[in-house]
């Protein structure tokens, strides 16, 4: 498939050069001059582990950036909009979305094919269906689910491992406002054939996102209350209670032959130094902020 990708950041470019391996032509697009010229020059602007290998063995064949991004949304099937979406304490910003997708829609006002334009930022529940969709009908002219699809498909990448993550997903959530949006989606999946893809609307697909990032911080801050609490009271060794609660047999499995099998979940009940990065303070704000702006 031909997709285009707008926003180079963290999310965009690795997702791009991902594409880009398992078979798409893809076109990344930026408004910075110099990050495009870095890019098409084979030198990613970004450091994640195994990038520039896989930038510089497509770029240039199956993968290239510009700043036309006119040029790149008439010349792809599909847009993917992976822009930033900054948190100011009390609301996230959405200056980026609503500016790509405004014009995204004015390329597809002279488009005279069907175009599917997918969220992948991360924004909470109902920003797809309540400001891109809305933007893109007013500025295009036309009528999504008619002329055009409107989906969400939210990243689930940690960085440092932000390649091996995607490339070995462990799930794909397909969001859309209606199934011919989730199948153009799917078509861009379809080397993934062992993974799990989960179709649903565009504001289920976002809360899932927040909702698993949450629910690892969530576990995170329980831990290190129990370690505080452990140190408080004295003569408890924080390591060994998480030890004994990690044995409950509904957390690590006893399998037939004895084995004792604990998930990868787990690493997240240990008591340390908390967590921190670009993901995981701003998630759970920004969905304590849209809960209680919801009552």
């Amino acid at each position: 498939m031909k997709i285009s990708v707008v926003g180079t950041g963290y999310v965009g470019l690795v997702s791009g050069v991902c594409f880009s391996e398992i078979g798409h032509d893809v076109i990344c697009v930026d408004k910075d001059f110099s990050k495009v010229d870095k890019i098409n020059s084979g030198v990613s602007p970004i450091y994640e582990e195994g990038l520039n290998d896989l930038l510089s063995k497509h770029i240039n064949s199956s993968l290239r950036a510009t700043t036309d991004l006119k040029m790149a949304v008439m010349d792809s099937e599909i847009t993917i909009i992976a822009v930033g979406t900054p948190f100011n304490g009390d609301v996230i910003d959405l200056r980026y979305i609503e500016q790509a997708t405004k014009e995204i829609a004015e390329v597809l006002k002279i488009k005279d094919t069907y175009h599917a334009v997918i969220v992948k930022s991360t924004v909470v529940p109902g920003t797809t269906d309540k400001v891109v969709l809305p933007l893109l009908e007013k500025h295009s002219g036309k009528k999504s689910g008619i002329d055009f699809g409107v989906g969400m498909n939210p990243e689930f990448l940690r960085e440092g491992s932000a390649i091996l993550d995607f490339m070995h997903p462990d799930r794909i959530v397909l969001g859309g406002i209606d199934e011919r949006t989730q199948k153009k989606m799917e078509k861009v999946y379809a080397s993934f054939t062992k993974i799990d893809k989960l179709r649903t609307n565009n504001k289920t697909a976002e809360m899932i996102k927040y909702t698993s990032n949450s629910l690892l911080a969530t576990l995170i801050s329980f831990s290190n209350e129990i370690g505080n609490l452990c140190t408080t009271l004295g003569h408890i060794d924080a390591l060994e209670v998480m030890e004994g609660v990690h044995l409950d047999n509904r957390i690590s499995t006893i399998l037939e032959n004895g084995q004792r099998v604990s998930p990868a979940l787990t690493t997240y009940l240990e008591a340390g130094c908390g967590f921190g990065g670009s993901c995981f303070p701003k998630d759970v704000k920004a969905l304590i902020s849209h809960g209680k702006s919801a009552g």
